[in-house]
Formats: C-alpha cells, structure tokens, sequence
C-alpha cells in the first residue's frame, strides 16, 4: 500500500453509505465509490455540500446542486495547478492519489542526470503530463477524448509550463502507439491508465483482463535501451498488485530494472478510514 498524503487543497472528509464527502479547494462535493461498502450517517445532509452525484439504475447518473459554486476552479498540489470541475460519471477531471506517483516520477526525473522524453497513454486531463514536465521532461500525451486533451493544456498553462516540449496527440492509444513502432521513435518512460472498457472509432472493443498484457508488451517496442521507468495505473476491481507486477516483469523480462506494485490509498478524516483507490505497478530501470 502506499498512501497519497501531499494534498492540500483535497481532502476526504467522511466515508459511509458507498460515498464520500470530499473538499476540492473551497468546494464540497459527495461522490459514490463502490470501495465503501461499510454504513453511516447521510453524507448528503452535510450543511457544507455543493453538489451530490446520484447513480442512476440504468448505470448513469447526474449531479444535484446544493450550493452555488463555480463552474470550475483551480487547485494546486505544491507547484502544480490543475482546474476541476464537476463532470459527467461522477469525475471532476483529476485523481488525487496518483499525486503519490507524480512525485516518484519527477524524483525519477530529475535524478536521471540524462534528458528523459516520456509517453503518457490514456493521458486523460495530464496530471502525470505536467508532473513530468515539472521536472524537466519532454513529454507525449495521447487520449482519444478531444475536450480532456484541451483540459490538459491548460492544466499545464496553469502549471506554467505552457512553453514546455509537451506534444498533445489526439488519437486512438494503440494506433498511436502501433505508428510510433514504424515512425522508429522510441521513449525513456512510458506512463499508461487505461479503462477498463471500451470502445474504439471503429467499433474496437477494449477489456482491460483480455487486452492489457498484450498492449504492455507493445509498448516496449517503443523503450529506449535504458528505460527509466513504466508505470501502469488500474481501477479495474478485482486486478490486483500482483497481477499488475506479473505484466511488468514477463513484459520488460529483458530490461535491467525491479518492479514493484501497490495499492493507492487516500487518508481521511476518520483516522481509522484510509480508502483504497486502484492499483499501480511501476518497472525502474536501473
């Protein structure tokens, strides 16, 4: 396990009932997670709310406003800025916990002692992107989602670091990486958060148990001869640690390098709550 505890402007206030109670800045927000499953008091009846998401049965949901608040907003954790915003299924664009990685990844960085060029997949609204780029990296960011593209540029304009190499691709992960292959290019760090399910331009179907492995040892092909590092980032219920450091070390099995894998975690205000938040493997080259 490895807790995420760096975070200032975000903080889980309460657990009970499948959701939380979380601050993002100024903001109170309560959220479903299917990770507590333990009972309490009602979340929702907090005078502090803004906004409640409600799951709906037929698998979607919507938000209902309690307080006025802005649109969207920024945060920052150390020097980094991002926006948030209440968005569709449940998300406001940003995943706390992965800022115990961003802060593994810029120490990797910056002690490299060599220019490190970074692929980030499923690169989603850039977290990762402008961490790495924080410290000194050249970084590609791929997704397929247009608008989360945009949020990533402008989470990196905030970060100041609207002149940084990053390169913003629009486009489907694995044809991306698949023309990579033939363009000959190759990258120092690979860094991949792929969903669960979904679906490509043409109907593609992606199942993360059925197609991970197969896309991890894709992407070495894309590796440098020293790699610095390979995160895999998984939110998918019931793929554990284990599963995750297997794919790395059959992957990478030529790499000079260890591998670890754990899972996130956040604190809470209840001292004895903290709440699981997915799993990640992470190869370091050596």
């Amino acid at each position: 396990m490895r807790l995420a505890t760096g975070f200032k402007d975000y903080e889980i206030i309460a657990t009970s009932n499948k959701e939380k109670l979380e601050r993002w800045g100024n903001v109170f927000l309560v959220r479903p997670d299917p990770q507590i499953i333990w009972t309490g008091k009602d979340l929702s009846q907090d005078k502090r709310v803004h906004a409640h998401y409600h799951r709906s049965h037929d698998g979607g949901g919507g938000w209902e406003k309690k307080k006025n608040f802005p649109e969207e907003w920024i945060i920052s954790y150390k020097n980094l800025r991002f926006l948030v915003k209440p968005m569709g299924f449940k998300h406001t664009g940003l995943f706390p916990e992965q800022s115990y990685n961003w802060d593994r990844m810029i120490e990797l960085i910056k002690n490299a002692g060599r220019p490190i060029s970074v692929l980030n997949l499923f690169a989603y609204t850039g977290g990762a992107t402008v961490a790495c780029a924080s410290a000194g990296a050249s970084v590609c960011h791929v997704d397929a989602a247009k608008n989360m593209v945009e949020r990533a540029k402008k989470n990196a304009e905030l970060s100041g670091l609207a002149a940084a190499p990053i390169r913003y691709i629009v486009d489907d992960c694995r044809k991306f990486v698949e023309r990579e292959i033939k363009r000959g290019h190759k990258y120092d760090a690979i860094i991949m958060d792929p969903p669960s399910y979904g679906r490509g331009t043409n109907g593609e179907v992606w199942s993360l148990e059925d197609n991970l492995f197969d896309f991890v040892n894709l992407c070495t092909k894309v590796l440098t001869d020293r790699p610095l590092f390979v995160l895999i980032n998984s939110y998918t219920t019931g793929l554990g640690a284990t599963v995750l450091e297997n794919i790395l070390k059959l992957a990478l099995k030529g790499k000079k390098g260890s591998v670890e894998a754990y899972e996130l975690c956040l604190p809470t205000d209840e001292k004895e709550v903290l709440l699981p938040c997915g799993t990640s493997g992470l190869f370091i080259g050596e």
